[in-house]
């Protein structure tokens, strides 16, 4: 008994290593596909064939994603973000929503940078306009987004991107002299990335911008470096995407969601926007997962205000900016989040 507890205490910690090196994301696409072989071995082939034929749809525009992901990385052009938070405080909402809007950096790739701008005084109302316009659009997923629910989409999302952070920028530049918004930053910051933003304690807004970078051996191995692990991480989440698509059309009823979130007026539009947080996997997850939606009965108007209200207040988004300001900032950040997503979707439901 004493070396059975010997072996398991030495094996343990590198059992312990290996699952903690397993990406959950891969492990949860292969459970699911194994419980379905399992518990319904016939709908297994249709499943799979739905995936391999909905990747390969789509992979001439993750392909140019990530392509493009790679190239921007490589070049520095996102060193230029910078200059949206220099000049005035008006100038620098218009630019801050402008750039956060196009720019192609996730959620968690903006915490040192946000975080070095308020702790130099940088004015709240430009960095609120970039933190809500930011996790909305970029160009790699204007793509995906174009590829699947249609260019009007992509750029009603663009456009919308903008103005959220306009919106936002504005309403805290009001409200930028009250007791609520005095002394944004927490005492203590933190910090904290995924796989998708590149090396640790790496600024993307540091450096020279050569756009010719396949001159310096340098910026093209960053450029493969970057093309790999984003391309990765962008098969995963598009083919857990396509698996949850595939099984919600196959075992939701159609009704269900068309009762939800279908129909006109205000209902479907709100319930798309209070879903789209706690639902929202990754933005582009969630493209498909809102294509299989709008084929079982789900609004436009809701389509638009889940994917809005889900890409500012999900918990990368949201780890963000409650890792950097105080609760009552957050509270702020999460209340123009979900009422600049209804009103967006609102909008865009009278649109069509």
């Amino acid at each position: 008994m004493t070396s059975l507890n010997l072996t398991g205490s030495l094996l343990w910690p590198h059992l312990k290593s290996a699952l903690n090196r397993l990406d959950r994301v891969w492990v949860l696409f292969g459970a699911v596909l194994l419980v379905m072989a399992i518990a319904v071995p016939s709908d297994w082939p249709g499943i799979v064939s739905s995936i391999f034929r909905n990747l390969s749809h789509t992979a001439i525009f993750i392909i140019i994603a990530v392509l493009l992901i790679g190239f921007l990385r490589a070049s520095g052009a996102e060193a230029t973000v910078a200059k949206a938070f220099q000049g005035r405080e008006t100038r620098m909402i218009f630019l801050a929503a402008l750039v956060g809007g196009l720019a192609p950096f996730c959620s968690c790739e903006v915490i040192p940078f946000i975080a070095a701008l308020l702790a130099m005084g940088t004015p709240l109302s430009a960095v609120m306009a970039f933190w809500l316009s930011s996790p909305i659009m970029d160009p790699p997923m204007f793509v995906i987004t174009a590829s699947a629910l249609g260019l009007d989409f992509a750029i009603a999302k663009t456009m919308a991107a903008v103005a959220f952070g306009l919106f936002g920028g504005f309403v805290t530049l009001l409200l930028a002299r009250t007791a609520y918004f005095a002394q944004p930053l927490r005492e203590k910051l933190q910090s904290g990335c995924g796989a998708c933003c590149g090396p640790a304690g790496t600024s993307p807004f540091e450096g020279q911008v050569i756009w010719k970078f396949w001159r310096v051996p340098d910026r093209l191995a960053l450029f493969y470096t970057t093309i790999a692990s984003n391309g990765l991480f962008l098969l995963k989440w598009m083919a857990l995407a396509y698996l949850l698509e595939a099984l919600m059309i196959r075992y939701v009823p159609a009704q269900w969601i068309s009762a939800a979130l279908g129909g006109s007026g205000f209902q479907p539009i709100a319930l798309g926007t209070l879903l789209g947080g706690p639902a929202y996997l990754n933005g582009y997850a969630a493209v498909p997962l809102v294509s299989g939606m709008l084929e079982q009965g789900m609004s436009q108007g809701a389509a638009m205000s889940f994917v809005l209200a889900g890409s500012v207040t999900c918990i990368p988004a949201a780890i963000a900016v409650w890792a950097l300001v105080k609760p009552r900032v957050f509270l702020a950040y999460v209340f123009l989040a979900l009422s600049g997503s209804f009103v967006a979707g609102s909008i865009w439901a009278a649109y069509q």
